[in-house]
């Protein structure tokens, strides 16, 4: 039975890194088997280090809830300080490798995808460079989900944006600046053969968007209303650039896409797609570096994000 104590001091000595591990777990799944599962305990062990968390604070941490639990307010909160604490320690383990051996590491960076190309790039090949030994893995997703993973440990840093506002209380931004949007189209798209082009003839033909949730595509409605334009033609959704770019090689439909990746993918008379010639001020809310909240990065994370850092801002890689 737990023997309640003061709610203003409880005791968490006692407390080893198993339990903080299975609390973290628990916060993650909401069921003890499959916290169970990933540190590798049968459930009736999971089911006896819970009991023993509870007992060693004094206070219930968690409630049955239909199939599976639910932590309490105060499950919730070892949950969350335990998380924090293995990802310290697995960060703590990672710059102990990396002093042991030098100029050695792993760096794990997630960006969105234009400033992946123009900031991103440039600065792994100059890592690569001046620090051979360093491997680096590479993340492109939306900001959501990179945040999603910095506060899981699955990377160290971020280019991208906080479009939580509760995520500024575990994570912090330094702020580079906006991504500018480039529209392209297939090599031999009707509108190429105009002698002028303005914002109004694109509407003439179905835009590839992703959903309308979107940070892409709200900038694009919103700047196509300041314009006094209608929303653009939308036949197919997606999120997917690679079935962007198929669906442009074979329709004459346009794509609003980052000028980094316009840059890449529609520059030169080889290339199968070609940057629309007219310019609808289409940019996209400022990105920057994020990284965890009063958390140290390993030795090689730090020495390429300020290297990302130091470029972005003196426009080297701009």
């Amino acid at each position: 039975m737990i023997q309640p104590r003061s709610a203003a001091s409880p005791s968490l000595r006692g407390l080893k890194l198993t339990h903080l591990r299975l609390m973290a777990e628990l916060h993650g799944t909401g069921q003890l088997g499959f916290a169970a599962e990933k540190l590798g305990l049968a459930q009736p062990a999971a089911s006896r280090l819970l009991a023993e968390v509870e007992r060693i604070v004094g206070h219930p941490l968690h409630e049955r809830d239909g199939r599976g639990l639910r932590l309490t307010q105060a499950g919730v909160a070892l949950a969350r300080r335990a998380a924090r604490i293995d990802l310290e320690l697995h960060d703590a383990a990672r710059e102990i490798a990396e002093a042991v051996s030098g100029e050695e590491g792993h760096v794990r960076i997630g960006s969105v995808t234009g400033p992946a190309l123009n900031h991103v790039l440039p600065a792994l090949n100059d890592t690569r460079l001046a620090s051979p030994n360093v491997s680096v893995e590479v993340t492109v997703g939306t900001s959501d989900l990179l945040c999603d993973q910095m506060l899981s440990g699955r990377i160290d840093f971020a280019l991208g944006r906080l479009n939580d506002p509760s995520l500024a209380q575990s994570l912090s931004i330094q702020m580079i600046g906006d991504e500018p949007l480039a529209l392209i189209v297939r090599r031999g798209h009707p509108l190429l053969m105009r002698p002028t082009l303005t914002p109004a003839d694109t509407l003439a033909h179905d835009w590839v968007l992703p959903e309308d949730e979107t940070l892409l595509t709200k900038t694009v409605f919103q700047r196509l209303g300041a314009l006094g334009l209608p929303l653009p033609r939308r036949q197919v959704s997606t999120s997917s650039f690679l079935f962007t770019l198929a669906l442009l090689q074979d329709s004459n439909a346009i794509a609003p896409l980052a000028e980094p990746v316009a840059e890449s993918f529609a520059k030169g008379p080889s290339m199968p797609f070609v940057q629309l010639p007219v310019d609808m001020g289409l940019r996209v809310g400022a990105f920057g570096l994020i990284r965890r909240r009063n958390a140290d990065l390993p030795p090689a994370a730090a020495r390429l994000a300020a290297r990302i850092l130091a470029a972005s801002l003196a426009g080297t890689y701009a």
